[in-house]
């Protein structure tokens, strides 16, 4: 836990009522008669399911950031090789179980470092339910109680989680946050790199600062809240009477998250305050004695922890999980929404687009419709299909008119299935257009050799076995008689702005297959990744033919215009293209 006093803004803040949620803190280790009740025996049946951690396997990482420290010139301070040792520790562990993890670096850190974040997969990626510790300790000494515990305590229950892999109703984000001793910095770096869409899906962030204080107490931050409801209800089926977390108000990594609208709490076992008399009857322990005598010094080591205390949070943490986020019994069908990318740019007249795509997320798949709302006027918005089974993606496709309203807008877009699923695009329209116009094609009659053509060998060729519509080259793909693939490829920047696109050329199709019914041979022709026209040897004609396609969706892009030729075993089809363009208006 960060080691200060509030400061004078945050104190007016607490004695004015506001709702700060703050530092979770050690836990009491001298347990009284009260404090001997089991566990929970009523409520739902996912509740019940939750599991007993091991404090033994609590105790066996807390000894492993302990021997991190040892060797690492005593700490594991933020920016120290002891911090880089204690995320490689965690991070492989995490990985081994399935997680997906990543590293954020913290560039405006006091010592710049990473924060590590893991998420269990599963669960709607619209409702995540949050679990953070700091993994740093202070240059004095290794941090086992601040905060090894914390860290040490989600670590194992990730890890039980992985091996019990239930059905998710919420998905589960875990974060080992830095440099939160000099002042909440990687957490707070965290929370500022969130848009405001993603910070509305944490529904919740539960933080957990030294849960195993040798004197410790029973400290919930916002303890009669009702995001403190799960945390709560398992230490009063203990009997043990927890009180609101005010030593570590504004000391820790959920004063940020707090500050950002985000629902907070988390538990605690104290810091260098002093237990009364009344919390010593209560909890046991020595009163007027600092709930951990070792708070920033060397001697919080191994020896420094209770293993009671920690117990009782390492259980309390996953009856939370599984009572906000872990489902009972057959699962619910369930599945999620992103766009990608999440920003475009479109100018009056043209068209953009992007990716939707679905997954399931619990369950079995399931039909999902898609929608959209938040375009401005002139702006209109359609799906390719409209509707996909959970695990599909479809296109969407925004079209600006000459007079659509300008300036940046959030379209949101929305799943419905037996539940429904959002997620956003952030959409700018510009300007009057200003299409720059012309033909983007380079050397689109072949006279000029291979550049900047992309070609199989012997595709771009004056052979007299095919004559050229113009000119005297052509590009000839397949006429082999036998299994063969050719392709033919250039990259092109199409113009925003423009009111039409046409990409044309003249094919001329010519088959020795005797079939009406079956297209045995193909030529594909495909715009970046779609593709946007088929022929076949069923198209065979004498002469060549001028083949259109409108392509304004891909406009203010870079995209590769490919044709591809492929033939099957035996009985050939050429495929000759001549004189094309790609021509924006």
């Amino acid at each position: 836990m960060r080691g200060r006093t509030l400061s004078a803004g945050i104190a007016l803040a607490v004695f004015a009522g506001m709702t700060v949620t703050l530092a979770a803190q050690p836990v009491s280790a001298s347990p009284s008669a009260a404090t001997t009740a089991t566990r929970p025996t009523a409520g739902s049946a996912a509740v019940l399911a939750a599991p007993d951690i091991s404090v033994t396997n609590v105790q066996a990482h807390l000894t492993q950031f302990n021997s991190i420290a040892s060797s690492n010139g005593g700490n594991r301070r933020a920016g120290s090789a002891g911090y880089t040792a204690s995320v490689s520790y965690v991070k492989s562990r995490l990985q081994a179980a399935g997680y997906t993890v990543s590293e954020q670096t913290c560039s405006s850190c006091t010592y710049p470092s990473n924060n590590l974040i893991a998420e269990w997969p599963g669960g709607p990626a619209d409702q995540v339910v949050m679990f953070g510790a700091h993994l740093d300790s202070v240059s004095a000494g290794p941090g086992i109680n601040d905060n090894a515990s914390g860290s040490a305590t989600l670590l194992e229950n990730a890890l039980v989680l992985a091996a019990q892999n239930p059905t998710m109703t919420k998905k589960v984000r875990f974060a080992w946050w830095t440099d939160e001793e000099q002042g909440l910095n990687g957490s707070r770096f965290y929370v500022n790199s969130l848009s405001s869409t993603q910070r509305g899906y944490i529904k919740g962030y539960y933080n957990f600062d030294m849960v195993g204080s040798t004197n410790g107490g029973y400290f919930i931050n916002r303890v009669s809240s009702t995001t403190a409801a799960p945390l709560k209800a398992y230490w009063d089926s203990l009997g043990l009477q927890p009180e609101e977390n005010v030593e570590g108000q504004g000391r820790s990594d959920d004063y940020y998250f707090q500050q950002a609208g985000i629902p907070t709490s988390g538990y605690a076992a104290g810091a260098s305050a002093r237990k009364s008399s009344s919390q010593a009857a209560k909890w046991g322990g020595t009163a007027n004695a600092a709930y951990d005598s070792c708070y920033h010094r060397s001697c919080d080591t191994t020896a420094n922890v209770s293993a009671t205390v920690l117990n009782r949070a390492a259980d309390g943490v996953a009856y939370a999980l599984w009572q906000l986020a872990v489902g009972s019994g057959t699962p619910t069908n369930d599945f999620s929404v992103a766009v990608s990318p999440t920003a475009r740019t479109v100018a009056r007249g043209a068209s953009t687009t992007a990716t939707v795509t679905t997954a399931t997320t619990s369950g079995s798949a399931q039909t999902v419709s898609l929608t959209a709302s938040g375009a401005p006027s002139g702006v209109s918005i359609s799906f390719s299909p409209s509707s996909v089974t959970s695990g599909g993606s479809a296109t969407l496709t925004l079209t600006a008119s000459a007079s659509a309203a300008t300036g940046t807008v959030t379209v949101t877009v929305t799943g419905t299935g037996s539940v429904t699923r959002t997620a956003s695009l952030t959409l700018t329209v510009t300007g009057t257009g200003g299409c720059a116009g012309g033909q983007v094609v380079g050397n689109g009659g072949f006279e000029s050799g291979s550049t900047p053509w992309t070609a199989s060998s012997g595709v771009i060729t004056n052979d007299s076995g095919q004559p050229a519509r113009t000119g005297s080259y052509k590009a000839w793909l397949d006429g082999y008689g036998g299994s063969h693939t050719d392709t033919l490829s250039q990259s092109v920047t199409i113009p925003a702005g423009c009111a039409s696109y046409t990409l044309s050329f003249w094919l001329h199709i010519d088959t020795a297959e005797t079939t009406t019914s079956t297209a045995y041979d193909k030529l594909v022709v495909q715009v970046g990744s779609t593709t946007v026209a088929t022929y076949s040897n069923l198209n065979a004609a004498t002469g060549y033919a001028q083949r259109t396609v409108n392509v304004a969706g891909f406009a203010g892009q870079t995209v590769t215009v490919k044709f591809t030729g492929t033939e099957d075993s035996s009985l050939q089809t050429s495929f000759v293209i001549d004189d094309v363009t790609l021509q924006a208006s």
